[in-house]
């Protein structure tokens, strides 16, 4: 039987030799403005490379647009003709497991312990 996995490309990962794909989604995530477009994108919205940008506090157009091509790779977020860049199903599903971290912030600030 072939190893689980085996088939799925390696990413390469900065800082781990391993590939291991927590890793490399951890890379990714940790690369500047990448959970910021997954965030901006939640909720079914589709927004523009300009109206994305905005959301952004107007990131540098450069990196921005190298982490919606690294965000599209990966297979999170898509670009629809006419409507703009969204998430794809498993974009969603990121970005849903993102939540229970969000109402952890909120009630991390409440406590005014940052």
């Amino acid at each position: 039987m072939p190893k689980q996995g085996s088939a799925m490309k390696k990413r390469t990962v900065r800082g781990s030799s391993s590939g291991r794909p927590v890793m490399a989604l951890l890379d990714l995530l940790g690369r500047r403005w990448s959970l910021r477009i997954i965030w901006e994108l939640r909720d079914d919205r589709s927004l523009t490379s300009r109206a994305l940008r905005t959301a952004c506090d107007e990131a540098s157009p450069t990196v921005l647009q190298a982490r919606l091509s690294e965000l599209r790779e990966a297979g999170f977020v898509e670009l629809v003709a006419g409507d703009g860049y969204r998430l794809t199903g498993l974009g969603k599903d990121l970005a849903e497991n993102f939540l229970p971290l969000y109402r952890f912030a909120e009630r991390w600030s409440r406590l005014g312990s940052h």
